[in-house]
């Protein structure tokens, strides 16, 4: 499909009727709340009293603009209409981490595929690729709307999402920059080269750190349950492994190190005591110290150990969480960096939560509606997109230079704030049926936005001896030749010599990342096992002899 202006749109608002009926996508419908285009002329500015829309194309890009006046702006649906093909499989992204579903799939009309889509003829397992053909469909990142997509045998669709949380945004004629949309052809190559090239094109100017990102993270061995020389143990095994690396490694102090756990005040606690003190020693033995953080939580029920704000602070519809648009957070959240980085001299930011502590769902969650309807943020003239970006940017710009991994962000907006992102859910230390549901998948269907949007953090390797080594080091080799970053979380004691110079191997190919890793069988399964690693196959075995072990609670 070449690049057009829609077909048809629907400008969907906050608009007269007392009791509007909802429906279950969470859009209002009813008289005045929905104005249709037929854009049989194709024109460049559709327009009506409550609003207005604006399509410019140049450059192979087609940009969406919008306004509303004295109307809450709620979505925008804009359709293409054309034959489409049925011999082709469908892949979509996903709003925040993968959670083991990514996957190419046949048609479904009512999938709702977050930020980009491929359809492409074939299968990557075949290495000829004459007459391969696959067509991708996008948005520019960081747009100032949440945009999702789907397909049909009749068209394509491509719905913005430009709400305030859950009600319609108080724009009053302001001009906003809804998306820049991007429709692309690929020829004679294969589906993954050619996700990966649009990749690139939907973020021409990706944020990277001038240096390789490796490392370990204490958390999927210690859930928590640190301390000080907890942490300087895991440093001085860290630096024995990477003495013969390029790069110094980071070890990341994950979740633990304040008093509550998962939650504020971000002040150490007993176990950890200084934290200037801590990330020095660190650095004595030639480590780079990163530390975790939850910005937006102050969940605490007891007086005592929850910070003292005032109550205009939280969300409307959550009162333990923090609102982002609201300026005296944002000043906390610089400060609560500055302290991180400038004061304590932490050189990496792991920030935690923040995508579910706004909008109240996980990403396998939100579908058509990432949030619940009828809260507002405190400023209501933003779209939900416009909000989060901005929490973004503070962050990086009190960073102090630090490297930032997102964790739980939405990747198609954090794309140029941070260096890194967690691009699927907990890999563990305790449960190889998860390491192998949500590592494998996320690693083989987003390393294609690895150095294209940032770089790709798969998660850990959870070392703890609970896992076979068998298993882990399946999860450790891919990891350390994917040409993404690589963290191990390792608890003392549990390897042997031969295995720990397999860790000392990893780590030392991690901390160059020049290797190329390619999935092979990724339009066949969630699960890839065949991968082209410098043009040459290798193959990975995620199963245990008992077959995909999954875990069950029997309490």
């Amino acid at each position: 499909m070449k690049l057009r202006i829609p077909d048809y749109a629907i400008f969907y608002h906050d608009g007269a009727p007392k009791n509007p009926k909802i429906s279950p996508q969470g859009n209002i419908i009813g008289k005045g709340e929905r104005i249709e285009f037929d854009n049989k002329e194709l024109s460049s500015n559709l327009k009506n009293e409550n609003c207005e829309i604006w399509f410019d194309i140049a450059n192979d890009e087609l940009k969406v603009s919008a306004t509303a006046y004295n109307v809450g702006a709620r979505y925008i649906l804009l359709r293409w209409n054309e034959k489409m093909r049925k011999d082709i499989k469908v892949l979509g992204d996903a709003y925040e981490r993968g959670y083991g579903n990514l996957q190419w799939s046949t048609i479904r009309p009512e999938r709702c595929m977050p930020w980009y889509i491929a359809v492409s003829n074939g299968s990557d397992a075949n290495f000829d690729y004459s007459g391969r053909f696959t067509e991708c469909m996008g948005v520019k990142v960081c747009p100032n709307s949440i945009c999702f997509w789907q397909y049909d045998t009749e068209g394509v669709s491509l719905w913005l999402d430009i709400r305030n949380g859950g009600c319609g945004t108080e724009l009053n004629g302001r001009k906003l920059e809804c998306a820049t949309v991007l429709f692309k052809e690929y020829r004679d190559i294969s589906a993954y080269k050619a996700v990966q090239d649009f990749c690139s094109q939907m973020c021409p100017n990706p944020y990277l750190p001038d240096h390789k990102v490796y490392g370990s993270n204490n958390w999927y061995y210690a859930y928590g349950k640190s301390s000080y020389d907890e942490i300087i143990n895991d440093t001085k095994l860290l630096k024995e492994m990477c003495k013969n690396c390029e790069n110094e490694p980071y070890m990341v102090i994950d979740d633990g190190w304040q008093p509550n756990a998962v939650d504020a005040p971000w002040i150490p606690n007993d176990r950890f005591g200084d934290m200037k003190k801590l990330q020095e020693e660190m650095k004595s033995y030639g480590v780079k110290p990163g530390i975790w953080v939850r910005y937006l939580i102050n969940g605490r029920d007891d007086t005592e150990r929850k910070i003292t704000v005032p109550e205009g602070w939280y969300l409307s519809r959550n009162s333990k969480v923090f609102d982002p648009s609201h300026p005296e957070v944002l000043e906390y959240v610089a400060k609560t960096t500055k302290t991180l980085t400038q004061d304590w001299g932490y050189e990496l930011i792991k920030h935690d939560f923040s995508t579910f502590d706004i909008f109240g769902k996980w990403g396998f969650e939100m579908e058509t509606n990432i949030t619940e309807n009828g809260w507002r943020f405190y400023d209501k003239t933003k779209t939900s997109a416009e909000i989060v970006k901005s929490f973004y940017s503070v962050i990086k710009e009190n960073s102090n230079g630090a490297i930032i991994i997102g964790c739980n962000c939405i990747g198609h907006l954090c794309a140029t704030y941070h260096q890194l992102n967690r691009t699927g859910d907990d890999t563990s230390g305790f449960e190889w049926s998860r390491t192998q549901k949500m590592g494998v998948n996320t690693l083989a269907f987003r390393n294609c936005q690895n150095g294209n949007f940032f770089m790709c953090d798969a998660d850990c390797v959870g070392i703890t001896g609970l896992i076979p080594w068998e298993q882990n080091k399946e999860w450790l080799f891919a990891l350390s030749r994917s040409g993404s970053p690589l963290f191990v979380s390792c608890k003392h004691g549990v390897l042997n010599d031969s295995e720990l110079n397999e860790l000392r191997e990893a780590y030392e190919i991690a901390s160059k990342q020049a290797d190329e890793f390619i999935p092979v069988d990724w339009m066949e399964t969630t699960t890839p096992d065949t991968y082209l690693l410098n043009g040459e196959i290798v193959k990975f075995n995620w199963y245990t002899k008992r077959g995909n072990e999954i875990f069950v609670d029997w309490n």
